[in-house]
């Protein structure tokens, strides 16, 4: 499955639009992490235990997203942005959403 953040996709024809396809997953915290998260917070520096739950969450809004385009029949999605809000206190939600085509 191709994949771009642009309209087009150079070298490619897009022959036919399938429509919006999106994946998305919440996500909540976990308390031994957000303890670990403070700590680290107080000395500075990147807080790795988010750092790996975001790039985790972001790959399966992705793949979710892989797997609504396949069944409309796409061989790639263009267009493909992300959003987050916070759903509840300490969870969020991570949605991956773009269009799925048929490129030649």
């Amino acid at each position: 499955m191709l994949l771009s953040t642009t309209d087009t996709i150079e070298g490619k024809t897009i022959t036919k639009h399938l429509g919006l396809v999106r994946g998305n997953t919440i996500r909540a915290r976990h308390l031994g992490k957000d303890i670990l998260a403070g700590l680290r917070n107080l000395v500075g520096g990147e807080i790795a235990e988010y750092t790996k739950l975001l790039g985790e969450s972001r790959e399966q809004a992705i793949d979710r997203m892989i797997e609504d385009a396949q069944k409309l029949g796409a061989n790639a999605i263009v267009g493909v942005r992300f959003s987050t809000s916070e759903v509840m206190t300490h969870a969020a939600e991570i949605l991956a959403y773009g269009t799925a085509v048929v490129v030649a």
